[in-house]
């Protein structure tokens, strides 16, 4: 039996690091657009920045996680072509990578130019979070979680 509290066989696992960092980009996303959201209907400026620095971290976050994707499907696929679900997952996951980078660049340029946040970032914050739940469904049919029975 495994110990689960023993180091080595919680940081090299083939693909335990992709799952557990995983979380911390979604969560910070989907929690910068409420933010955001509510700072638009509240006028609050603490929220607005609360939205950006979750906005930021979720950036930096993704440069890793995609790194331990890339890691697991080489280590547990040992380099399997992509295809199918894999293949999808891939795609829409440096999709929403790019979408969470644009709009934490958005709110970045609006920040430093000292100008509203345009409207049409909506648009773009809620195709990134329809984005970011899919990735991660197509992420659990991969990991087990959501397969049938």
């Amino acid at each position: 039996m495994v110990n689960p509290f023993d180091l080595k066989t919680v940081l090299l696992a083939k693909h335990a690091q992709h799952v557990v960092l995983i979380h911390f980009p979604i969560a910070l996303f989907i929690t910068a657009v409420a933010f955001d959201v509510v700072s638009q209907w509240t006028n609050l400026r603490s929220l607005a920045d609360a939205a950006y620095y979750n906005l930021l971290m979720a950036t930096i976050v993704t440069l890793p996680v995609l790194a331990t994707g890339v890691l697991a499907w080489q280590l547990q696929l040992e380099g399997q072509k992509v295809k199918g679900v894999l293949l999808l997952h891939l795609v829409f996951a440096c999709i929403s990578s790019v979408v969470i980078c644009l709009v934490w660049w958005v709110h970045f340029r609006a920040r430093r130019r000292v100008e509203m946040l345009p409207r049409y970032r909506f648009i773009i914050e809620f195709l990134g979070v329809a984005l970011v739940a899919l990735t991660g469904h197509l992420g659990g049919f991969l990991s087990g979680v959501n397969s049938p029975g």
